[in-house]
């Protein structure tokens, strides 16, 4: 039997990652997994809780909770959508703008602080070889939901 490699890496990398981001995260008052949240919405274009949820790769209700504490926050806001009232809707506030920015910034200052500590050949073959690792991730989950 093959002792297993990569999904240990993997685990290890994301345990690392997160606990990185999380230190730097709650210096502007956030929690793992908010940074997302907020990176994928779009100010000018209301996007809905399930889309969202898929778009994150979670379910609604975790989407939901993480909407509630960023709404006390007065980040994001929740609306019926126009066509569809059973549908809620999810937008940017002007001060989650601000936030999505800041965050943007945080995750450009670690991307910048891993990417020095490699060659660019070791930095295309690790891009190369995540993206394409995620990408069958993906592909795996989606036949599993």
């Amino acid at each position: 039997m093959m002792t297993p490699v990569i999904v240990p890496s993997l685990l290890s990398i994301a345990k690392s990652t997160r606990a990185f981001l999380a230190l730097l995260l709650a210096d502007i008052g956030l929690h793992p997994g908010q940074d997302q949240l907020l990176d994928r919405l779009d100010p000018l274009a209301p996007v809905s809780v399930s889309a969202l949820a898929e778009q994150l790769s979670v379910r609604p209700s975790t989407v939901s909770k993480m909407l509630d504490r960023l709404i006390e926050k007065g980040l994001v806001a929740r609306s019926a959508n126009s066509a569809d009232a059973r549908r809620t809707m999810v937008q940017l506030t002007p001060d989650g703008e601000r936030v999505q920015a800041t965050v943007r910034n945080v995750w450009q200052r670690l991307e910048i602080d891993l990417a020095q500590s490699l060659t660019q050949d070791e930095l295309q073959v690790l891009q190369s070889s995540l993206t394409r690792t995620g990408d069958i991730l993906t592909q795996k989950l989606r036949r599993l939901r």
